[in-house]
């Protein structure tokens, strides 16, 4: 993971906080899988995006907001599940490209105790990357909190962005800390639904653990997005290309 402020949210949202760009890609190759190349690229020209990250810049927060928010209106009954895969491509990129291997072995070596406190020391420091002008507060090794209700948005994220956070945790905790972890969020105060409270925990008996493959990079990654259905508003912010993506 690279260097970054200590403090997630610092990137106010009126100047165009940054992410990594695997919450653009891994969104993308996951609705490929699901509702088909075609599909993809309309729910991709709705959102404003003509052509994918390349994955070598960080890219503007507002691209992912809007994919999830066109995902929403487009495909309700698929955004979910497209939600899952992209988290668990985004959880398995991390831990293959971001996480020195032998941190990663010490992870699963230590006593899931021990190991949670260290990872999530490690997530919060990183948290710009993913979290961008929205907050994130550690409650605890197998606590934390996400608060968008400050971050400037338009309108408030759809669920499925939040999902998507739970399920890249339940996938990194499962990899490193615990086999069988899953990660359960809600917005508790209804004056703030986007200010979800997440718990980490082992999965119930008999519920279904994350699906094991993350999304397959699929011929969409060049393919350019039709010119057929309105767009949501874009912003022109451009992400430097001086910061590592994670």
């Amino acid at each position: 993971m690279a260097d970054a402020p200590s403090r997630a949210g610092s990137v106010q949202a009126h100047t165009g906080a940054l992410i990594g760009p695997n919450a653009v890609l891994q969104l993308a190759w996951a609705m490929e899988g699901t509702i088909g190349a075609d599909a993809a690229r309309e729910v991709l020209e709705v959102a404003g995006i003509d052509a994918l990250p390349s994955g070598e810049t960080m890219i503007a927060e507002a691209e992912a907001l809007r994919l999830h928010q066109a995902l929403a209106i487009l495909h309700p009954d698929a955004a979910e599940q497209i939600a899952e895969a992209a988290a668990i491509g985004t959880a398995d990129y991390i831990i293959a490209h971001r996480i020195p291997r032998l941190a990663a072995m010490a992870l699963r070596w230590l006593p899931a105790p021990l190991a949670a406190r260290l990872l999530m020391r490690a997530i919060e420091r990183h948290a710009w990357t993913f979290v961008g002008a929205g907050h994130f507060t550690v409650t605890g090794p197998w606590h934390f909190i996400i608060d968008r209700s400050r971050s400037g948005d338009a309108t408030d994220p759809p669920d499925t962005l939040f999902l998507w956070y739970a399920h890249v945790f339940a996938r990194l905790y499962s990899r490193l800390v615990r086999a069988r972890s899953g990660c359960t969020g809600a917005a508790p105060d209804p004056r703030y639904p986007s200010r979800w409270h997440y718990r980490i925990a082992p999965v119930t008996t008999g519920a279904a653990p994350a699906r094991a493959a993350p999304p397959a990079r699929g011929a969409i990654r060049q393919s350019p997005a039709p010119a057929s259905a309105a767009r949501l508003h874009p912003e022109s912010s451009a992400p430097p290309a001086s910061r590592v993506p994670s």
